[in-house]
Parts: C-alpha cells; structure tokens; sequence
C-alpha cells in the first residue's frame, strides 16, 4: 500500500505534466510520421500502404475501446453464432469484424478484405472506389479470454492485388507469406500496443489515448537467439507427433536433460498475448499439429495469424515453421487453411525443425 507521502509525490509529478509533455512530445514519434519518414530508406514505403496502416490503426483505436468497455456495453458473452470454423463466437468477434469492415470499406486503398469471421472475401462494392491492396485480418485474436480480461488482440495481414486490372477473386488472396507487403497486430492489454512490420524490421508503437494517436515505444525489434521459455498447451501433450514431444519433455528436464537449462514454461491461450511475449523478450511458442485431427495440418489459420505473426518473428530474427518447412514458403490452397506453429528464437525453432527431420 502507497505511504500517503507516495500519493501525494504522484500527484505532484501528474500536476507538473502538462509543463513537462511539451517536451516530450517534440521527441515522440507517431504512427503516421515514423512511416512517413521511413520513405527517407533504400525500400520507401508507398503512400497509399500508408494511408492503410493508418487505417487501420484507428480501426484498432476504435476496438480497443470497445474492449474497454466491456460489460458496461453490454458486450461480453457469446453472440450465439458460429464462424466458417464451427468456432462460437463472441459479441465482440463480430463488433471488431464490423467495425475493420467500415471503417476500411470507403477508404479507397483496398480492392477486398478476408476475415477470419466470414465464409468467403468481402469485395469492396462498385459504388466505391477500389485500390490495389488486399486486407486480411483475425478480428479478435483470443476471443475465448474475453470474458476473464486477459489480453487479446487484432492481427492483419497486407498483400498487393496480383492482377490490377482483373476482378478480384479468392485467389488473389492465396499468396505465400513471403509476399506480404505489411503486417501486425494491436494488442489489447495494460496499453494497447501496435506492433507492425513493413519488410524492414519491427517497430512497436503504444497508443496514447488522451492524443488519440500511437506514438513510436520500441524500435528494431530483436529476438533473443537463445531462450530459456517456452509456450505450449501442456495439457494435450499425449496427443502431439513424437517430435514435439521429445523436445518439450527435453526442456522438462531441466539441467539435469540433454539442452542442459532449466525452463520456464508461458501459456496464455492467446496467440497476440503470447507473441509479444516472445518478441519482447524471447522464447519459443508451438500450436503443433494434434492426432485427435489427423487430417488437418494444425488448429492456427496460415492466412489470418500464421502468416503475418511469422513476418513479424522473422523480421525481428526469429524464425517460424510448421516443423517441416518456414511457414512464409507455404503456398496457401484455401483461404481459411490451417496448419501447425512453431515460433520464436531462432536457436530453439531450428532445433525442433532438426527433430522433426530426424523422424
């Protein structure tokens, strides 16, 4: 418990804030003037993908509030549907898809959107104007945590419209990852944070919310090589391929076993919650493939969370698989395909790829 001469220091600095904010503020960085200023590199970003980030960065603005709110909205619980995944979905799943819809629909940057939430592509309608980008996007990442305030979040995915002067089909969506031209995710928690990549590292950006605006936290992103934490659902560990269990019964043992360290092991249920984890300070993070579903590859969609969370741990020097292959290299067949994770420190994730080659 705070001394009351602790409370009143607080206040005292909070009093001083606005003399102090002046100053701050002409060494912070939004959003908006980072991307603009990164045109300055080697690979400039183009106008109209920036104007898109933007975009969709105030249509996260807009969820994170309505995250916020919560109860008081009346916004928790299930909206009694289910998604083209036989997934229940929450009241807040379909508000988060509405909202990414509307709020990128007339912008005039994008030519269609795929959303975890809907059975096929959305077009942008003929009364509208069209541009040349595709937007992917898991709405509400960990939407299964809702309702006990733990943290989640929204993930998306940028590509370029292959053919400029075709109609948009499904298709043009089935891109490898390696092809993304963006990608991120705004973590909804104790900040909400936007951390993105545009091809040339990884940047995070915290949300201020008095300004409305986020402003540059962290930059060039690095994952430690090596980790000491791992991320899995310990609890279907009797269903794994014997990989996936060698090396997670390895880190078990501790110093006393062949990788000789002690281990913690992390698991939120949340992909976003769990990634910003590994790339803030490390770690390996694994939705392997599970024998209960012997013909699905994995649980995790490619499109929607696997891909941009893989350009984004790639692009921070960590490295991803589906325990065979890079998962940026897969070639997308269908738009709402899975397939098995394996992320995070580059050390451990090619030490389980080895295993996996080894049986």
């Amino acid at each position: 418990m705070w001394q009351k001469s602790s409370i009143k220091r607080y206040l005292q600095i909070k009093e001083r804030e606005p003399m102090s904010t002046a100053k701050a503020e002409s060494v912070k960085i939004s959003l908006g003037n980072f991307l603009r200023s990164d045109n300055s590199t080697a690979n400039p970003i183009a106008k109209p993908l920036i104007a898109l980030i933007e975009n969709i960065s105030q249509s996260c603005q807009m969820i994170s509030k309505a995250v916020n709110q919560g109860a008081l909205d009346n916004i928790l619980g299930s909206a009694g549907s289910g998604n083209i995944q036989g997934e229940t979905q929450q009241k807040l799943d379909i508000l988060a898809n509405d909202m990414l819809i509307q709020a990128n629909e007339s912008s005039g940057l994008l030519a269609a959107m795929a959303s975890e939430e809907l059975d096929t592509i959305h077009v942008i309608p003929e009364h509208l104007q069209q541009g040349d980008y595709l937007l992917l996007f898991d709405p509400l990442d960990g939407s299964s945590n809702i309702d006990v305030n733990v943290s989640i979040g929204t993930i998306f995915s940028i590509l370029k419209k292959p053919q400029q002067d075709l109609p948009i089909t499904k298709s043009d969506f089935l891109q490898a990852g390696y092809q993304q031209v963006a990608a991120g995710y705004a973590l909804y928690g104790p900040q909400t944070i936007l951390v993105l990549t545009t091809g040339n590292g990884v940047q995070m950006f915290t949300l201020d919310r008095h300004q409305a605006t986020f402003f540059l936290t962290r930059s060039a992103v690095k994952i430690p090589v090596d980790t000491k934490e791992f991320a899995i659902n310990m609890s279907n560990m009797r269903h794994w391929a014997k990989p996936i269990q060698q090396y997670v019964s390895e880190c078990l043992a501790g110093t006393t076993g062949p990788l000789q360290k002690d281990f913690n092991m992390r698991w939120v249920a949340s992909m976003v919650a769990d990634v910003h984890r590994i790339l803030t300070r490390g770690g390996i993070f694994m939705y392997p493939w599970d024998q209960r579903e012997p013909s699905k590859p994995g649980k995790l969609r490619l499109m929607y969370e696997a891909n941009p969370m893989s350009f984004l741990i790639e692009q921070a020097g960590g490295a991803s698989i589906n325990g065979q292959e890079h998962i940026l290299q897969l070639q997308p067949k269908q738009l709402h395909e899975r397939v098995s994770v394996i992320l995070g420190s580059k050390n451990e994730v090619e030490r389980v790829l080895a295993y996996h080659q080894s049986f």
